[in-house]
């Protein structure tokens, strides 16, 4: 059964009452319910992850690369602007991966508009709420399946 890693970053827990303007009043549970409900109709295992730590998610990632994990859906948050540390670790582990943003981050700060991973990424998807992991699943799951 392939096997699908979804990774969040730091702040991503406080979906639904973090800024809702921006990022929306869907949690990350209903994110993720959302996707364990694709994932069964698709016949995909899914793991999930969250971490405000770097050092956590670096070592998720790490692990990946044993679990069996063929591909990954990552939202860095904010440390897609500054994350050297996760970028190595996705590049270490060849695990192909899509990026994901709730908001588009061309439009806000302009420190928000450079990322560290969009180079290594299969895809970026930006800018269209909850359902930017919903796309980026279905394209995991045609390369996987």
């Amino acid at each position: 059964m392939p096997t699908l890693l979804v990774i969040n970053g730091p702040n991503l827990n406080m979906l639904g009452r973090r800024e809702p303007e921006i990022y929306g009043r869907q949690t990350l549970a209903d994110i993720i319910e959302s996707l364990e409900t694709m994932a069964d109709d698709h016949n995909i295992r899914l793991f999930d992850f969250q971490s405000n730590a770097e050092h956590e998610i670096v070592e998720r990632i790490h692990q990946a690369m044993d679990d069996g994990t063929d591909y990954i859906i990552i939202n860095p948050a904010a440390f897609t602007h500054t994350s050297v540390a996760i970028r190595d670790a996705l590049a270490t582990v060849s695990i192909p991966f899509i990026e994901v943003h709730l908001s588009n981050i061309h439009k806000r700060e302009e420190f928000r508009a450079h990322s560290y991973f969009s180079d290594l990424a299969d895809g970026v998807i930006a800018g269209l709420g909850p359902i930017g992991y919903e796309l980026a699943f279905l394209a995991a799951s045609e390369k996987i399946c």
